[in-house]
């Protein structure tokens, strides 16, 4: 269990990050292809990616060098592969890996080595040689094996973010934080979060913290494990991607296309580029909750919007995919609200 201590300071200082971090689902992904649990939920990843990196000829720098470093069945990876600056996307989270002091990536591959024992060349990557070999293969992985889903990626976190907003405007910081996770629970100050393997606490003082939702984290959250750095949360998504799963399993995401047309429909995407529950694509098209329901499932199997969980509610929103549907009719969809609460 890990228990992340709140002050006032903290609360109006916690945030979700703006877009998905590059750099934790390379790393979350990692464990996805190492791990049989959750496999059900990203099998048809998981068959692509494996394949990928055998054409690509990568298979065996994966193993090499980025599976050693992201052992399972232990509560420590180093913390200098997920930086704070690669919230900036992926070329900036690499160049913060480049400029990691080497002093820093001694201590953590000892801990690595302490935790679960680390690779003998492990203390080489504070050398800068060593540091481009595994710069080069962490992009070409991403190129590679996370790039191509990565409109899955934002299209699951841009309705994650959704939810936020609403549990937000609705319950302040503290009902979002009561309502993240079937994996946290929020007994005020204190933020419960399941944690396999470690038990401790995590005392923000002050310094906020940042949530990072993630599509390829499974069951638990991860946070970082100096407590010095600037705190963090990875947590998984209310719902495994199931959607995108089974439409690439099945192949059948072509034909609902063919059944998009019609009123209702149109105005359950429209509605749907807000953040929209059944209840409210009913009353905008004027129609039942239960035709609301069946016409979100077309829109959803058509790859236009995806779905996630809002208390008793179904939160519909936008994929890439639909909301360039609207731009291409000469209506763009509304932009969706920052979720961020820091103050300054």
């Amino acid at each position: 269990m890990l228990r992340i201590h709140f002050s006032d300071a903290d609360l109006a200082r916690t945030h979700v990050a703006a877009a998905p971090d590059p750099l934790w689902e390379i790393t979350t992904s990692l464990y996805r292809l190492q791990m049989r649990r959750g496999r059900t939920a990203y099998a048809a990843w998981y068959r692509t990616a494996r394949r990928r990196l055998r054409e690509e000829g990568l298979e065996q720098a994966v193993r090499k060098l980025l599976l050693p470093l992201h052992p399972v069945e232990t509560p420590y990876f180093p913390d200098f592969l997920t930086p704070i600056r690669s919230e900036g996307g992926l070329a900036a989270g690499l160049e913060a890996i480049r400029d990691t002091e080497p002093s820093r990536i001694i201590r953590e591959t000892r801990l690595l080595d302490r935790a679960v024992g680390a690779p003998p060349w492990a203390p080489r990557l504070a050398e800068q040689p060593m540091r481009e070999d595994l710069i080069r293969v962490l992009r070409a992985y991403h190129d590679v094996v996370i790039a191509p889903h990565w409109e899955q990626v934002q299209a699951r976190i841009e309705a994650e973010r959704a939810a936020c907003c609403r549990t937000l405007m609705g319950g302040g910081i503290e009902g979002m934080l009561a309502n993240l996770s079937p994996t946290m629970r929020w007994k005020p100050p204190v933020l419960h979060v399941k944690y396999p393997m470690s038990d401790q606490d995590l005392h923000l003082d002050g310094r906020g913290l940042r949530l990072i939702p993630s599509y390829f984290t499974w069951n638990a959250p991860v946070s970082l494990a100096d407590p010095r750095l600037p705190p963090i949360l990875c947590y998984p998504l209310h719902h495994p991607p199931a959607d995108e799963t089974r439409r690439a399993r099945t192949g059948s995401a072509g034909k609902p296309l063919t059944a998009l047309l019609g009123r209702a429909r149109a105005v359950a995407l429209l509605t749907a580029a807000n953040g929209a529950t059944n209840t409210e694509i009913a009353r905008a098209a004027g129609i039942s909750t239960s035709s609301a329901s069946r016409h979100a499932t077309v829109l959803r199997d058509a790859g236009l919007i995806t779905s996630s969980r809002l208390d008793a509610a179904t939160l519909h929103t936008l994929t890439p995919t639909g909301a360039r549907l609207l731009q291409a009719r000469g209506q763009p969809p509304p932009a969706q609200p920052d979720v961020d609460t820091t103050r300054t």
